[in-house]
């Protein structure tokens, strides 16, 4: 299929009782990503209605069924929302988990991923899901990157949180962390290392420079803390890492890879798991981090944020992340 100049870029309206809907409302109504791209947010129209109402943003102007755009994608021109009509009415409420949206929520990837996957869109864009939502409708998985891999069919995949002042990928994810050492392997450390380089790569233009961190404090005091994760895994997979032509610094302790005069000299963090490089990250760029997800056969990008129940549908809501998101999608998405 031939896509328009401007790329579609699927966006999925995430959970529909978080921020989701107004931040795509502001999308839809105010993102300057129209230049770039044609937004289609995949949705629910009852629910961004009721979201534009509550907090007095414009309604959406086209709105088109899901299964009238799946038969013709072309069905729409502008910023557009597609809706698949999955939600019942007694389970919407703003700010509440429930299971109905959080099975709506997955219908909206389920579906951007079919597009993509078919060539109807060139690129993805998530909005936030919330996670007990999405354990409540059944749904076996606990995040995007794993529903994005499992869907996708991806041999390897990993999470990629960048923005203009930290970048870092994660070894593993949305697990305890009693669970992270079992977690970790020399074939998995290597993998998210050469996704990595391979994306920040394209991203910067030139070869990039990537910090390890090690898992355990002082990154294991050469054995004397942990179970030996760093002597056993992390520094095995540097060493093919840097066989391969990869310029690679670690592992160094956490508490001391941050510091401003390493993130100067660093392009990307390697991190065992999701708190030792989401806490710097949103320290340092909560409302211009983009999260992407490396090893898929299609482009996902995503929002660096929750689904705030808490100011749902209120109108704090910031769509900063999302616009940036999605320009990325769009530029990734475009014709070369």
């Amino acid at each position: 299929m031939t896509l328009p100049a401007r790329p579609r870029v699927a966006i999925t309206m995430g959970d529909p009782a978080g921020i989701g809907p107004e931040i795509c409302l502001d999308l839809l109504a105010h993102g300057p990503t129209a230049t770039l791209c044609q937004p289609l947010v995949f949705g629910d129209r009852v629910a961004l209605e009721r979201a534009a109402d509550a907090t007095g943003k414009p309604r959406p102007r086209q709105v088109v069924a899901w299964e009238t755009w799946q038969a013709d994608p072309a069905a729409t021109d502008g910023p557009a929302v597609v809706d698949f009509g999955a939600l019942a009415s007694a389970d919407l409420v703003p700010g509440q988990v429930h299971a109905g949206t959080g099975r709506a929520a997955y219908r909206y990837i389920e579906a951007a991923i079919q597009a993509a996957l078919a060539g109807q869109v060139a690129a993805v864009a998530t909005g936030p899901i919330h996670k007990e939502a999405l354990h409540a409708a059944g749904v076996p998985y606990p995040g995007h990157t794993e529903i994005f891999a499992a869907h996708t069919r991806a041999g390897r995949a990993c999470m990629m949180l960048t923005s203009p002042q930290i970048t870092c990928s994660f070894v593993t994810t949305h697990v305890g962390y009693r669970d992270v050492p079992g977690l970790l392997s020399v074939e998995r450390i290597l993998d998210v290392i050469e996704m990595t380089a391979a994306a920040m790569q394209r991203l910067r233009g030139r070869k990039p420079r990537l910090l390890v961190n090690g898992l355990n404090p002082h990154a294991g005091e050469n054995g004397l803390f942990g179970g030996g994760e760093e002597e056993q895994f992390i520094i095995p997979a540097m060493e093919k890492a840097r066989a391969l032509g990869i310029d690679l610094t670690g592992p160094l302790p956490p508490d001391t890879a941050f510091l401003p005069r390493r993130l100067k000299e660093t392009d990307a963090y390697i991190c065992m798991y999701h708190d030792q490089g989401h806490i710097p990250l949103k320290m340092l760029a909560f409302d211009t981090a983009i999260n992407t997800t490396l090893g898929l056969p299609i482009i996902r990008t995503s929002v660096d944020h929750g689904t705030a129940l808490d100011i749902a549908w209120q109108g704090k809501a910031q769509s900063s992340s999302l616009c940036l998101a999605v320009e990325m999608a769009a530029r990734l998405g475009a014709p070369a």
